[in-house]
């Protein structure tokens, strides 16, 4: 008995020493309980979160309160805050923490730290922390530890979603030997991670994505050796992954996607046989997968989806029998797809072989070509599927879908496939997503669509189909997100668009097909509606005025290409979330209504070819946010008023040509800073172009990149609406939309322009197109418009302009089109490698001379020296045949008179020559 007694309490004190409870029976220590009451009593607390620290009740009961159940020592302290309340729970000082001694498990999230900037001083007064979160918490500052730091026995440091620090990593967090776990995620940290020494030899989880380190990736995280978990993702890593690394034999996860890495994926990364999920996506990778990929056996996650990786995809990857996500898309590879799945037991299991653990393959936005294979019908597991946008071609049919019954998501858009299955067919799945754009399904309505009940976005654009949409169809609208029959043949009117409104929006786009009768009514959560290219007909008033009470979400509103007429109605109050605007090639009448001035949020306006009329709408002057302003073909006239120029500081496009708009440039167009596309062609403009037209900025800016206007793609659905600018160039007219951010033009022809061509447009060193022709302007060419280097159209054509064509011409190496026809022009036309390609017609109606006209230089059989040094100005030719006339003279008349001037006794002999000559004549002279 005494023995099993004597266990007992052995027992008991092991369970009371070694076992932490959440409420605690005893009572607090005295200071430790002070220092808690302390804070209850100083902290804001808004929401009542320490609602259960009573002042004088036992701490130790208190929430998130713990104590050593032998010493009553306060050893946990956890302070949650719910994120979805207004208001945080804010403690200004942390100087209470210090009576906490034995405090080994600090937690602290989303609540407002921000003035309690002592905070790494007081922690460093704890010696046996262990945990420490400050999760979400506001800190924006981290002061150094001017001594030695006391975090010896700290295992895991949380700091992550302080999104305000704004600073370098601070150096103790370095040096903790026995940290396990570090996070440091989403704090927007500065400045690169330092390049070592470091002593961090027990880590097995690092953590620091969302940060700007703007740095390699330092050697020695790859040489931690007990590293499992290493995550950095949009962290600004950048560079090459070093080709060697340490022992990181352990490495289960690696995470360093969206950053700049850039050459290949080295190969020591294949030898890292317990990786289980491998993320390098949203880099500038190159080079091919190496076959070692086979390597990782235990591999469930593959993401190198929008790198620049190209070749064949390496059939090996089929084998990884635990792979369960293979994300790809979005790089160069090639090839035929079938060779991913040559092998019969390519993504099945690797026990039986027969089944399958692969949910997501993802090959979208590649370079595939080849018919795509049957097994994929054998990938049972597989919820998302995507082959969007490669060059596959071949027929699908009803077994390359036999065993996905687990399909939910499949993205087979732009590909050249044909859907060949029994009219009858009902698939094995019930897919949520159905995106099968560009295949070939027609001339019938795909009727298996009928049995997806759980359909909510579906793309049968371009896929041929004929006749008249189903009833049952459109009822389907109810649970639709997205739908998209474009470019189809469907007939017949569109009945009114219902939805659930409170299952989200919903984007529908029905445009070039032959849809007929009124604007169908939409409901209020209808985001997206394209009708463009129809034959839709009447006017706007039931679709616009018939307006349900509360304001409609429509952000995009395509209805050009239609029969549309009628004014356009005064309607406009209801609709404030309108983002594009496209009401172009109808036959609307009248001005534009006063209650357009309520689209604010308006980006496009496109009411090019109606017959509007009126002064440049009012209503736009709140429309502040335009990128966008065309206007074309239409019957606008009076001035351009002031306030164009300075309402609209986003402005990209302003097309306003063919219409009848009159009076002088307002100077104030010189403000529109974003400008790139300037179009006032066709109309009747007079006075001079404004001088200060060189401030255009974006024109000025030779080099541009296609991310430079990302917010020109307004569609949801990518690519479905991207802004675009008809541009008069090169003599034609042509449509930018993807490339819009490339292009700059200027079009002012056909007009009453007068005066010359300031000389500061050449300051325009990124415009690509200029047509001044067909006005009335005089003066010359600017001498220095060969800095323009990019320009690619010119047309200064029936002008008045005189003087010679400048040399500088001849350096536009980009230029393939030119006009300087039907001017005053004169003399040589420069030589280069450019200008005399070009059709004589170009040069036509001036007094020019050279190739490519037939018109001699030569004068009296010499060829004029026309050559020029550069910056040479054009000053009028000399000519050295009148010069070398007036020094012969003036040499012969010094030579002679010069010698009689200082010679005496030549100037006497001279005199009396010329005396006896005369007496020798008048000697001859007959005498009357």
């Amino acid at each position: 008995m005494k023995v099993l007694a004597i266990t007992l309490w052995v027992l008991l004190f092991f369970i009371l020493t070694n076992t932490k409870f959440v409420v605690c029976v005893g009572i607090c220590r005295e200071n430790e309980q002070q220092a808690l009451e302390t804070l209850k009593k100083e902290v804001d607390d808004p929401s009542n979160i320490l609602s259960s620290w009573v002042v004088g009740k036992d701490c130790c009961e208190w929430e998130g309160v713990v104590c050593n159940n032998l010493t009553r020592h306060v050893i946990v302290l956890s302070i949650y805050f719910d994120w979805f309340e207004s208001r945080y729970l804010r403690i200004n000082n942390l100087e209470w923490l210090t009576s906490l001694s034995s405090l080994e498990n600090l937690e602290m999230e989303s609540v407002d730290l921000s003035k309690a900037n002592n905070w790494p001083q007081v922690i460093n007064m704890l010696p046996s922390l262990v945990d420490l979160r400050l999760f979400n918490c506001s800190l924006h500052h981290i002061a150094p530890l001017l001594d030695h730091h006391n975090f010896s026995s700290l295992k895991s440091l949380d700091l992550s979603e302080n999104r305000n620090l704004n600073s370098s990593v601070p150096k103790w967090v370095f040096y903790l030997p026995n940290l396990v776990s570090l996070d440091l995620s989403d704090c927007n940290f500065i400045g690169p991670l330092p390049d070592g020494p470091v002593n961090l030899t027990s880590l097995t989880t690092f953590k620091a994505s969302g940060n700007h380190f703007n740095c390699r990736l330092p050697k020695w995280l790859l040489d931690l050796n007990n590293l499992e978990h290493l995550v950095l993702y949009g962290s600004g890593i950048e560079g090459v992954i070093q080709s060697k690394s340490g022992n990181i034999t352990k490495l289960k996860h690696l995470d360093l996607s969206s950053n700049n890495l850039n050459y290949t994926i080295p190969n020591w990364l294949y030898q890292c046989k317990d990786l289980e999920s491998l993320q390098l996506g949203l880099n500038r990778l190159e080079g091919t997968v190496s076959s070692l990929i086979s390597n990782l056996s235990s591999i469930t996650i593959i993401d190198l989806s929008n790198n620049m990786l190209s070749g064949k995809l390496p059939n090996v990857i089929g084998k990884l029998g635990k792979l369960g996500y293979l994300e790809l898309s979005g790089n160069l590879f090639e090839g035929d797809i079938y060779e991913l799945f040559n092998v019969r037991s390519n993504f099945l299991s690797v026990p039986l072989r027969n089944t399958s653990s692969l949910s997501t393959l993802r090959l979208g936005y590649n370079k595939l070509t080849g018919a795509l294979p049957e097994s994929v019908g054998q990938l049972s597991m597989l919820e998302d599927f995507s082959i969007y946008n490669n060059r596959l071609e071949g027929v699908v049919t009803e077994s390359h879908f036999s065993k996905l019954t687990h399909l939910q998501y499949f993205y087979a858009s732009r590909n050249n496939l044909t859907l060949k299955v029994s009219r009858n067919w009902i698939p094995s799945f019930q897919a949520t997503t159905m995106l099968i754009g560009g295949w070939n399904i027609g001339p019938s309505f795909p009727m298996w669509l009928r049995t997806q009940n759980q359909i909510m976005y579906v793309d049968i654009s371009d896929c041929g189909i004929q006749g008249e949409v189903p009833t049952w169809f459109w009822n389907l609208s109810s649970q639709i997100r997205l739908l998209n029959l474009s470019h189809n043949h469907f007939v017949g009117e569109v009945p009114i668009i219902s939805t659930d409104e409170q299952s989200g929006s919903l984007l529908m786009y029905l445009a070039s097909n032959n849809f007929s009768g009124p604007i169908p009514l939409i409901s209020t959560n209808v985001t997206e509606l394209d009708l463009s290219n129809n034959s839709f007909s009447k006017g706007l008033s039931n679709f616009l005025c018939e307006a349900k009470n509360g304001s409609y979400k429509l952000r995009i509103l395509n209805l050009g290409g239609n029969d549309l007429s009628e004014e356009i109605p005064d309607c406009w109050m209801n609709w404030p979330e309108l983002k594009v605007l496209i009401l172009r090639d109808n036959n609307l009448i009248g001005s534009l209504p006063r209650s357009m001035e309520v689209l604010s949020n308006l980006r496009s306006l496109d009411l090019r070819r109606n017959r509007l009329n009126g002064p440049f709408p009012s209503s736009l002057e709140n429309c502040t946010k335009l990128h966008k302003i065309d206007l074309a073909e239409n019957e606008f006239i009076g001035k351009l008023p002031s306030w164009l120029g300075m309402r609209f500081p986003t402005l990209i496009v302003l097309i306003l040509r063919s219409n009848k708009f009159d009076g002088e440039l307002p100077q104030e167009l010189c403000h529109l800073k974003d400008l790139q596309i300037l179009d006032l062609a066709n109309n009747t403009f007079v006075g001079i172009i404004p001088r200060c037209i060189g401030n255009l900025s974006s024109m000025v800016k030779k080099k541009k990149e296609l991310e430079d206007d990302e917010d020109l793609n307004y569609s949801y659905y990518i690519g479905v609406l991207i802004e675009s600018a008809m541009v008069t160039t090169k003599g034609n007219m042509y449509q930018y939309d993807t490339i819009l951010a490339l292009f700059t033009s200027m079009d002012m022809s056909s007009n009453n322009l007068s005066g010359d061509i300031p000389i500061s447009v050449t300051r325009l060193a990124g415009l690509r197109s200029f047509n001044l022709s067909k006005n009335n302007l005089t003066g010359t060419i600017p001498n220095d418009i060969g800095v323009m280097k990019v320009l690619e159209s010119v047309d200064l054509s029936e002008n008045q302009l005189y003087g010679q064509i400048p040399q500088s011409f001849s350096s536009l190496t980009t230029l393939s089109y030119l006009n300087l026809s039907d001017n005053n022009l004169s003399g040589m036309i420069p030589l280069s490698t450019q200008l005399q390609s070009f059709d004589p017609m170009s040069f036509q109606g001036n007094k020019l001379c050279g190739l490519p006209l037939l018109v001699n230089c030569s004068s009296n059989g010499n060829i004029p020296n026309h050559k020029y040094e550069d910056g040479e100005s054009d000053k009028d030719e000399v000519d050295w045949f009148y010069i070398s006339m007036a020094i012969g003279f003036a040499l012969s008349f010094w030579g002679v008179c010069g010698s009689l001037f200082f010679k005496r006794s030549w100037r006497h002999a001279y005199f009396r020559f010329l005396d006896r000559s005369w007496e020798m004549l008048l000697a001859k002279l007959p005498i009357c």
